[in-house]
């Protein structure tokens, strides 16, 4: 026996609901979200209705995504130099950048929890280097492990 399926014949969604699928997925910057709107062929003032009306409510919230997300990365150990890059990549504002970087627990004292994890030497130097610490954390932060170690 053969069952013939329906297709769904609802219209296209329109651009705030698209907006609201992406934003259950995850928090999106305003600027992501203009951009992901855009690229589905929405109107321009479509697109800008929807946008305001989304930062009216709160569900849309730069503010709110820098600070999350800059203290997601630092939980994961993150330097401030790669979590400015990785809120810079979302098109968030510069001060909302500075603002959560700011309220983040001190750099040297997030390096200095690796070191104490990875040791202090040039390797665990490298590695706080390539994850976005400046070279005044890393120098700190591998010196205070030394002379731990020392005793």
């Amino acid at each position: 026996m053969s069952r013939t399926r329906s297709r769904s014949t609802s219209p296209a969604p329109d651009a705030h609901e698209a907006a609201l699928r992406a934003l259950r997925v995850r928090d999106l910057s305003v600027a992501e979200l203009q951009r992901r709107l855009d690229e589905r062929g929405f109107a321009e003032d479509e697109v800008a209705t929807t946008l305001e009306a989304l930062v009216r409510t709160g569900l849309l919230d730069d503010a709110r995504l820098a600070e999350r997300r800059a203290s997601s990365l630092a939980a994961r150990g993150a330097g401030d130099a790669l979590i400015r890059h990785r809120l810079g990549e979302l098109g968030l504002d510069r001060g909302l950048i500075d603002g959560a970087v700011d309220g983040l627990e001190p750099e040297l004292e997030r390096a200095l929890r690796i070191v104490e994890r990875r040791g202090a030497g040039a390797r665990t130097a490298r590695y706080l280097a390539g994850k976005g610490f400046s070279e005044e954390a890393v120098r700190g932060a591998v010196a205070t492990g030394s002379a731990r170690e020392l005793g």
